[in-house]
């Protein structure tokens, strides 16, 4: 594996780290959590100059997922964990999905839009009791005569009510296969829930998605997945998204406990001088560059298409999840009072974490995932 990236990689970087100078502590600050038109125009607001640094073309054009997307990935977790989730949902899961299975017109439509920063996209997987290796869901598709009619109901989304399109997976009557339709959230028979309230990410806007009897033309349908590959392909995807962002969560707690430790004192000397203290940052540092790593290497299998990358994805999604709760905790025992307090990286860092570990395949069904890959 090339750990050096190219020119053109770290220009990439530079541009992210430039245009995030001028962000806000928090660009969603101020906003009411029930405010989801302001919520979907400061989120656009944003993805619209992400589409001018190139950022947004990741996985769409040229090379599919690898270390680089990976590098441009941990540099907007860091910067904005908040938007990072909204923009990647859309782009490396919804719009990947699209890239892969969807109709040329269709495919031709959409993409274009989310390069530009102009479309949210939505994937609706989850629903109650739901594996996706196996396709055993209940919302169904079913063939009528003038397309499709689409039946079932989703407990969680990411982007759901400020999206302009929703992938919702389901099946195909009668065979139990994997797929995924394309409706818009304003069509009848879609009802999207009231935004939940979460312990974190309070940019982010998600709910549940119920469709009744919606109908939608056939070039909508992305499937049937014969392979049987399309719901794990999606987690994938979505497993590596969250990585990358807990790798985020635990660099921005990293440089926070960091730059307290080194400006603050105690005693007439830097808290960095104690050894305690110093001995929390070693074992911080320690487990951030060991979850940068796990991160570039899982990446690195799956644009090589080896045969292990599937586990090792799993393994990243666990150990940078986990890593960052506790590299946020140890942070927020550094920074004392300060850290207690809102707009404090390491606070709203340990709260983002927790999300993280039960989001895509939760840390016990990837650790499952992972013993099952030795056997193979």
């Amino acid at each position: 594996m090339n750990f050096d990236f190219s020119p053109k990689e770290n220009a990439l970087k530079e541009r992210l780290q430039t245009l995030f100078c001028e962000m806000p502590v928090d660009p969603f600050e101020g906003l009411e959590y029930d405010d989801i038109e302001g919520t979907r125009k400061e989120i656009l607001n944003w993805t619209k100059r992400l589409g001018e640094t190139g950022y947004l073309g990741l996985c769409l054009d040229g090379p599919p997922y690898g270390p680089a997307t990976a590098l441009a990935q941990e540099t907007l977790a860091t910067l904005a964990p908040s938007l990072f989730l909204c923009v990647e949902t859309t782009v490396r899961i919804f719009g990947r999905l699209v890239r892969t299975y969807g109709d040329s017109a269709v495919k031709s439509e959409i993409l274009s839009g989310i390069k530009a920063g102009e479309i949210i996209g939505a994937v609706a997987l989850a629903e109650a009791g739901f594996d996706e290796t196996r396709a055993d869901m209940e919302t169904v598709g079913t063939p009528t005569s003038g397309g499709l009619e689409v039946t079932g109901t989703k407990v969680h989304a990411l982007n759901a009510p400020i999206s302009d399109w929703i992938a919702v997976g389901g099946k195909m009557e009668p065979n139990d296969t994997g797929t995924f339709f394309l409706v818009r959230p304003d069509e009848p028979g879609v009802s999207i829930g009231s935004r939940h309230h979460t312990l974190g990410y309070k940019g982010v806007a998600a709910s549940g998605v119920a469709l009744h009897g919606c109908t939608m033309p056939s070039e909508r349908i992305m499937g049937p997945s014969e392979a049987r590959d399309i719901f794990p392909k999606a987690r994938a995807w979505e497993n590596q998204v969250l990585a990358a962002a807990g790798l985020g969560l635990t660099q921005r707690a990293f440089d926070a406990a960091l730059t307290h430790a080194k400006q603050h004192q105690s005693g007439g000397k830097p808290l960095i001088a104690y050894q305690e203290i110093g001995f929390k940052l070693a074992e911080m540092l320690t487990l951030l560059q060991t979850a940068r790593l796990l991160v570039y290497r899982a990446a690195w299998m799956a644009e090589a298409g080896e045969q292990e990358a599937e586990t090792l994805g799993h393994c990243a999604k666990v150990f940078c999840t986990e890593s960052a709760e506790e590299v946020n905790s140890k942070a927020l025992q550094i920074l004392g009072h300060t850290g207690f307090i809102r707009q404090n990286p390491a606070q709203e860092g340990y709260r983002n974490a927790r999300y993280l570990q039960i989001a895509g395949t939760a840390s016990e069904l990837s650790r499952m995932r992972i013993a099952d890959g030795l056997l193979a």
